[in-house]
């Protein structure tokens, strides 16, 4: 029989990181796959600690997001753009909106600029997706607000075609950011006027989406440098758990656990962000990306460890998994 779990055993402990307890990986593995885990894979100082199934591609969500994070980090370096400029200086459209004419690259990427969500950009084909998103009014002041949804990414996704001056966004986001990682063409979701849909639609699997992982542990190479990827921990003062893709476990071991999925439910006035963590007994340095349906991508530096389980939609706890996996 297949068995479900491949375990390789750790050697020596490592300058980067102390090897983890094997019943503790396999007692994380478990509940996850309790918890409708379809996939699970576990590295450490660049060794398989634990997998199941990990080649095969599933949906990550909301995943896709810091992927372009990444494009946009690369960007600043080859001095396309800087994420404290201001949109309104790449589009026109902006400028005549008072508070519009205010927002920044960053708040876009940290979805604090104040835009309406406008989650039908989701479907297949809404239209000319950036132009939906451009002229999507501001619901809230430019910083004052956490509203998670599409739209900010595909203005994103406008100002830096317009950077580009000819090259696409996926054809500089695969040759800046994919094939470096050893990854080809995604599953953009096109819309009719060609535009991507940058919150969501990738397929990938767990050794592939752990590539990613590992760019986080490396401190950006070989994508960025470390001063860039720093900003993906910092978060903002609307939520200070998330930036560029990425949600932080900054504020542990205090800070309030709960089901982030749950929360970006109800409609963003409803929502509260206040001491956001992942787990309180999980390293202040864990990070992950957070998709759908419980995907995740964990990030332990401290532990130089790199999780990835897929989820079949049924409730999973971040908090529970991680006390487990790091043995608290």
């Amino acid at each position: 029989m297949k068995r479900w779990f491949c375990f390789v055993s750790l050697l020596a402990s490592t300058a980067l990181g102390a090897p983890v307890n094997p019943n503790a990986v396999r007692a994380a593995a478990a509940y996850s796959r309790s918890a409708g885990g379809t996939s699970f894979l576990a590295l450490q100082n660049g060794q398989t600690l634990l997998e199941q199934s990990a080649g095969e591609p599933r949906k990550i969500y909301s995943g896709t997001k810091a992927f372009w994070g990444l494009a946009a980090l690369a960007a600043v370096e080859d001095g396309l753009l800087t994420l404290d400029e201001r949109v309104s200086e790449t589009i026109p459209a902006w400028r005549a909106d008072p508070r519009k004419a205010r927002v920044t690259i960053r708040q876009l990427l940290d979805f604090s600029c104040g835009l309406e969500p406008v989650f039908s950009l989701h479907k297949d084909n809404p239209g000319d997706r950036d132009s939906i998103a451009i002229r999507a009014p501001l619901v809230a002041n430019p910083g004052s607000a956490f509203i998670y949804g599409p739209s900010a990414l595909q203005v994103f996704h406008a100002v830096l075609k317009e950077k580009l001056k000819g090259e696409s966004p996926t054809h500089y986001l695969e040759r800046r950011v994919l094939h470096r990682l050893g990854l080809g063409s995604q599953r953009y979701l096109t819309d009719s006027a060609g535009n991507p849909l940058l919150a969501a639609g990738w397929l990938l699997s767990a050794r592939q989406w752990s590539k990613l992982g590992e760019v986080a542990l490396n401190g950006g190479a070989p994508i960025v440098s470390a001063g860039s990827m720093s900003q993906c921990w910092s978060g903002s003062g609307a939520n200070r758990a998330f930036s560029l893709g990425w949600w932080n476990n900054r504020q542990a071991p205090r800070g309030r656990e709960f089901d982030i999925e749950s929360m970006l439910i109800p409609k963003w006035q409803r929502q509260s962000w206040a001491g956001t963590v992942l787990c309180r007994n999980a390293p202040s340095d864990t990070v992950a990306c957070i998709g759908s349906g419980y995907q995740r991508l964990y990030v332990i530096p401290s532990m130089n460890l790199v999780v990835v389980r897929h989820g079949s939609g049924s409730r999973f706890s971040d908090a529970t998994f991680l006390r487990l996996l790091v043995g608290r």
